[in-house]
């Protein structure tokens, strides 16, 4: 569908070349947009003239045009004004906006079989012969970025992207649902990690300052046929999934780069419910206060380095050893030591594993 904006844009810059006003209505008479107010008067017209054969219809100095897709009626287009002229601008605004739904609809068509491609709903067949219609190379190396917004049920997210990542631009953009926007980028030889997050911080940069919305983006793995691009964007959800959970202060999540999370995020749930009864059998780690957390946090960010990781703190390197003895205590695990390191970071995850899968089912 036309955005509302767009069609407010086409009608407000027609009205300044032709001076006269425009009012655009759905096909039940009911008003879209308009360049000037509308009176309940010129409503009921717009709804009686809906309900008739005509394809066109004056009221004094009012005319009204319909706008069709083949047979099915889409907008009513209505012009102000005296004389010929007038109606002479107003076909012309229809053409404008009947190129508009044309155009529109072929976007869609493209948009809904590449929706369609990454969902896995078409047959390899029909995958082939489809591609051939819309003119998309069946082998080119792609990717699929999966982008997360708070709301783009009205389409203004994908509106400002798609000049920047869609069809004009070399790829393919188009919305999953009110939150996911998929963008499919063709890719050049020797395309790495690097250039993907270059990317992905393209598109951050341009919602957070266009779009006003926070998002995070995820991506899965190159691909070099159209029939596997459902599993870049598998790979892809899988990613934003792991990334929700284990890296929930960054914005940008690789498939390639999930770490210990991807294990963890298969692990059966009695078994996550075992491996922290077995560790934590006498402290949870909601019993830990935010000083010990963030001590924890700061030694494994630093290697283990008590140096480093007290220089970060800010406390005496006494200190840290205190709360790495009271640590050892409390939990009877002696990070200093790798091994036991190691418990603890993955025992902490798989928590926090346990944390998202039990708020998702409440």
């Amino acid at each position: 569908m036309i955005s509302n904006n767009t069609l407010k844009a086409t009608l407000e810059g027609i009205k300044a070349i032709a001076k006269i006003e425009l009012a655009l209505y759905n096909p039940d008479g009911t008003k879209i947009t308009s360049t000037d107010t509308v009176s309940e008067r010129d409503e009921e017209r717009a709804q009686g003239f809906a309900m008739s054969d005509a394809d066109s219809q004056s009221f004094g100095e009012t005319y009204f045009i319909k706008i069709r897709d083949k047979s099915s009626l889409v907008y009513m287009l209505s012009a102000k004004g005296a004389g010929d002229e007038t109606l002479t601008y107003l076909r012309l605004a229809a053409f404008q906006l009947q190129g508009m739904v044309n155009s529109d609809k072929d976007k869609f068509d493209k948009d809904n079989f590449l929706k369609n491609v990454i969902l896995d709903n078409l047959l390899y067949v029909d995958i082939l012969d489809r591609a051939k219609k819309f003119h998309i190379e069946n082998e080119q190396k792609r990717i699929v970025f999966l982008i997360e917004v708070k709301d783009d049920s009205d389409n203004i997210i994908t509106d400002i992207l798609r000049p920047l990542y869609g069809e004009n631009a070399g790829g393919f953009l188009f919305r999953v649902d009110e939150q996911h926007i998929v963008y499919v980028r063709n890719l050049e030889e020797g395309e790495g990690d690097e250039d993907f997050d270059a990317t992905a911080r393209n598109i951050l940069d341009v919602i957070n300052t266009e779009g006003m919305q926070k998002s995070f983006i995820s991506y899965g793995n190159p691909v070099t046929e159209l029939k596997d691009l459902s599993r870049s964007y598998k790979e892809a959800g899988l990613a934003m999934e792991v990334g929700r959970i284990f890296h929930s202060e960054d914005y940008i999540t690789a498939y390639d780069r999930l770490g210990i999370g991807r294990l963890i995020y298969q692990l059966p749930v009695t078994l996550c419910r075992m491996f922290l009864n077995e560790i934590f059998s006498d402290t949870k780690p909601e019993d830990l206060d935010e000083e010990t957390i963030q001590t924890i946090k700061q030694f494994f960010a630093d290697s283990l380095n008590i140096s480093e990781a007290s220089r970060n703190l800010y406390i005496h390197r006494n200190t840290l050893v205190y709360r790495l003895d009271k640590l050892q205590k409390t939990l009877g695990l002696n990070i200093r030591n790798f091994e036991d390191a190691m418990t603890l970071k993955i025992a902490l995850m798989v928590d926090e594993y346990m944390r998202y899968i039990e708020k998702d089912f409440k």
